[in-house]
């Protein structure tokens, strides 16, 4: 929304230009640099920290202050009292759903859960060993191949289509991804379960027995999925946004995506988490450990945030989450966890972690909750990648169904050699 304000900049000996100051609903104001081409000059923002690249309905952040809404809703109440496919249908809808509704969605969630049964023959062109992240890009960027009837994008009910198969057909390559990786016999889904109880049963289930599932780390679990399902413009998320204004398939938008997430600096954080922690051994380690981290020789994974400079409000949901689940087990008393906790109480408690807001983030809890679950740590970024899903295609629907939509082309400041002849390769010295 603009008002009547307004930035002046003056270039080139006194010339004028005026850019308008664009409010939104929260945050920041912004200003609108579109004209500043005029000036025959670039911008020069290198990691886009002060640029809005679009405009969102989305997702808010305020990092200051630790707050997180979905389409206005606090991070807080949809964790405690909303189901994932609930804030799935949320982000991509803009609304919560009524019974009805959500009913429907639901079914139309479920019924798109099995994948193409060609589809798996192509995980036996992967290596055994293979992380599960290399299986899913290509995997899901194969699904195009195969589901031609909701490739136009140009057509809402064709994006409406492509939304419920990548939110229904994820979780089950990631099990699938996983289940290769072990030599073990795919599970089909079974549309009785929920969301994150069909994936527990997908990932763990066997042939021989009937899988029960706990309804506590099942929860725990779809606690994760929420937590993680969108974050507004961070790396990933502008990668699906890139690659969709170029008019590619949602699937291979969502590959990328996934590609994006990849990247230890992103999408790996809770598995560093556990990496620290099988580096540091045992409790008797943490004191040392911890001035290692102070003297800058040791790497503190899991506390602190780039966005967040206060508490990340994702941290204090996953903290409770990740108690009830190590009650449900009885891993309070196992020495990983002790480890973790014990890393946990002197990073609240020392002056030195307090000053510079190194507080737990999410990824230092839900890493813990996920190998309690069972869950070994390559698949961690793949969970992530399928809460992270619905996140994604509710913002290359909104940027596809935005009339003023251009492709995305960067520029730069080009510091390379400046024009110069070629020289016959005889003459070359």
């Amino acid at each position: 929304m603009e008002n009547n304000r307004k930035v002046t900049l003056t270039y080139n000996d006194g010339q004028n230009l005026d850019f308008p100051i664009m409010e939104g609903t929260l945050g920041p104001n912004v200003v609108d640099i579109r004209s500043f081409a005029k000036t025959g000059m670039f911008t020069f923002d290198p990691g886009f920290l002060a640029t809005a690249s679009c405009e969102s309905k989305i997702t808010f952040i305020d990092g200051d202050v630790g707050q997180l809404y979905y389409r206005g809703y606090p991070i807080e109440q949809l964790a405690e009292e909303s189901d994932f496919l609930e804030s799935c249908y949320l982000l991509l809808n803009g609304e919560l759903p009524t019974a009805e509704q959500k009913a429907e969605f639901d079914r139309k969630i479920m019924r798109h859960n099995m994948i193409h049964d060609q589809l798996q023959n192509l995980y036996k062109g992967f290596r055994r060993d293979a992380h599960p992240m290399a299986v899913m890009v290509g995997v899901v960027g194969a699904l195009s191949a195969f589901y031609h009837d909701s490739l136009d994008i140009n057509d809402p009910h064709h994006r409406e289509v492509s939304a419920h198969r990548l939110i229904a057909k994820v979780p089950t390559i990631a099990a699938q991804a996983y289940r290769y990786n072990k030599g073990l016999p795919f599970s089909y889904p079974r549309n009785d379960l929920t969301y994150a109880e069909n994936f527990l049963h997908m990932m763990f289930s066997t042939p021989c027995e009937e899988y029960k599932v706990n309804k506590v780390l099942a929860r725990a679990l779809d606690r994760i999925f929420i937590l993680h399902a969108d974050h507004e413009q961070n790396a990933s998320t502008s990668t699906v946004r890139l690659a969709g204004s170029s008019g590619a398939n949602p699937f291979a938008c969502i590959a990328a995506g996934i590609a994006c997430l990849w990247g230890p600096s992103h999408g790996g954080a809770n598995e560093a988490v556990l990496k620290m922690l099988d580096e540091i051994g045992s409790v008797e380690n943490v004191p040392a450990f911890m001035e290692g981290v102070k003297a800058k020789t040791h790497k503190l994974m899991g506390f602190g945030h780039r966005v967040y400079k206060n508490m990340d409000p994702r941290a204090a949901i996953m903290k409770r989450t990740c108690d009830e689940v190590l009650n449900e087990l009885g891993l309070h008393n196992d020495p990983k966890f002790k480890l973790a906790m014990a890393l946990e109480k002197i990073a609240l408690e020392d002056e030195y972690f307090i000053e510079r807001k190194l507080y737990p983030n999410v990824d230092f809890y839900s890493g813990i909750v996920l190998s309690a679950i069972g869950i070994p740590v390559s698949m961690f970024t793949p969970i992530f990648a399928l809460a992270r899903t619905v996140g994604w295609i509710s913002h290359w629907t909104e940027m596809i169904a935005d009339p003023t939509m251009k492709i995305g082309r960067p520029r730069q400041l080009y510091t390379g050699a400046p024009r110069r002849d070629y020289v016959a390769l005889a003459d070359r010295k």
